[in-house]
């Protein structure tokens, strides 16, 4: 439990319930609507000053990011985004959070995960959610753009459970001038997810067309390596996830695979830095139990929310967002 000695120190108050209108309540309008591009529409500075980076992930690997830099003042942090699986840093969230928090102040870094966006190209080998290891390296990386700036990350869905096992102490050596990590709606369970991902077919078909598109992508850039065409056909994530895993990887099939990046109770003595977990009652793909039964540090502070869906929190509904707030109130603190 976080005590409050430790919680007056490292977190804001808790903000309000997240409480929109009695019609906005819907799990599933929350967490569509989350990813609707009209949210990201108008003007956007955050990108308009954006300039493409290739960040180092160590052996090789090479990942795109898009770094923001302020042009009118002096930022008071570096924030670092880290999108969910299929997304990628021109999702309408993460183009929409970091509009807020460049708006007030902030250096941003939209980090692509390996084949997610525009950069297929620049590994040959596949995507999977057990790659820390050149995350970090890479996010370590791109705090050293501004290594005189107080740095946060943000992970939304996978990218919450990248970011939260960022948040662990590496052999020792957190990530530098790390002060705090926030995740909305971070997977905790990979192999629930999916199954819960395959009862509900608006979600299973949202994530397959993606999956499949990022797959021809592959496949058209590295021939030599990979034939999906036997695989594209399957309409069930789990099979698929099966078949890649038995055709491509070392893994010992969907469990081991999963387990890999399972964040399980014991997960977080390690914990290195501050951390904001966000998640709702009403997910329909991450459940509540699976956030509540990695507590109990003093670190990390769980906001389970009665409504808000898979990453959406929007009210005023649709264009506002609930937790961008939160966030740079928990950047205000940290920086004073």
């Amino acid at each position: 439990m976080i005590t409050e000695e430790i919680a007056s120190h490292v977190f804001p108050d808790n903000p309000p319930p997240f409480a929109p209108a009695p019609w906005a309540r819907n799990p599933h309008l929350q967490s569509i609507f989350a990813s609707l591009r009209l949210r990201a529409l108008g003007k956007n500075e955050m990108v308009e000053n954006a300039g493409d980076i290739i960040l180092d992930g160590g052996n090789g690997v090479r990942l795109l990011a898009f770094h923001s830099t302020q042009r009118l003042k002096n930022p008071k942090a570096l924030v670092l985004l880290i999108h969910g699986w299929e997304g990628s840093s021109d999702s309408t969230y993460i183009l929409h959070t970091g509009r807020y928090l460049y708006r007030r102040g902030c250096d941003i870094v939209r980090l692509n995960l390996r084949d997610h966006g525009d950069s297929h190209h620049l590994n040959e080998g596949l995507f999977n959610g057990t790659l820390i290891d050149e995350t970090a390296t890479a996010v370590g990386n791109a705090a050293g753009l501004a290594p005189d700036l107080p740095f946060f990350i943000v992970g939304f869905s996978l990218g919450g459970n990248f970011a939260l096992r960022l948040a662990l102490s590496r052999n020792g050596m957190p990530i530098s001038g790390l002060k705090h990590v926030v995740c909305v709606s971070p997977l905790i369970d990979p192999y629930r997810s999916t199954v819960l991902i395959d009862r509900l077919p608006v979600y299973r078909y949202y994530f397959l067309r993606k999956w499949k598109r990022s797959l021809r992508r592959k496949q058209e850039l590295f021939p030599a390596l990979y034939r999906f065409d036997d695989l594209l056909h399957i309409n069930n994530t789990m099979e698929l996830t099966e078949r890649l895993i038995s055709c491509y990887t070392e893994f010992e099939g969907c469990r081991d695979y999963f387990n890999r990046y399972t964040l399980g109770a014991g997960t977080f003595h390690d914990l290195a830095t501050p951390v904001t977990l966000i998640a709702a009652e009403d997910d329909p793909v991450i459940p509540a139990d699976d956030v509540r039964a990695i507590g109990g540090n003093s670190l990390l502070r769980l906001l389970i929310q009665r409504w808000g869906g898979h990453c959406g929190f929007l009210d005023p509904f649709p264009f506002g967002c609930w937790y961008e707030e939160l966030i740079s109130e928990i950047i205000e603190q940290a920086v004073e």
